[in-house]
């Protein structure tokens, strides 16, 4: 399960639109936002530009952020 707030804020951060990181990642807005709000998940492939985008480096923030077990 994706922590939501935990990856808006890293995009925020790197000052992103959410329609670039879409393209990036072969997706419409729509998709990417379903995946986002947790309604379909990331795939592996996804997840590994994403963190290339948000210069994700530590594997403890990429698990934080995309393998949440519990998210409010």
């Amino acid at each position: 399960m994706t922590n939501t707030e935990a990856l808006k804020k890293k995009i925020e951060e790197q000052g992103l639109k959410l329609g670039f990181i879409a393209e990036k990642l072969g997706l419409t807005q729509y998709g990417f936002a379903n995946k986002v709000n947790n309604k379909t998940e990331f795939k592996s492939t996804e997840i590994k530009i994403l963190c290339k985008l948000l210069n994700i480096t530590s594997l403890e923030e990429k698990e934080s952020i995309f393998f949440a077990e519990e998210v409010d």
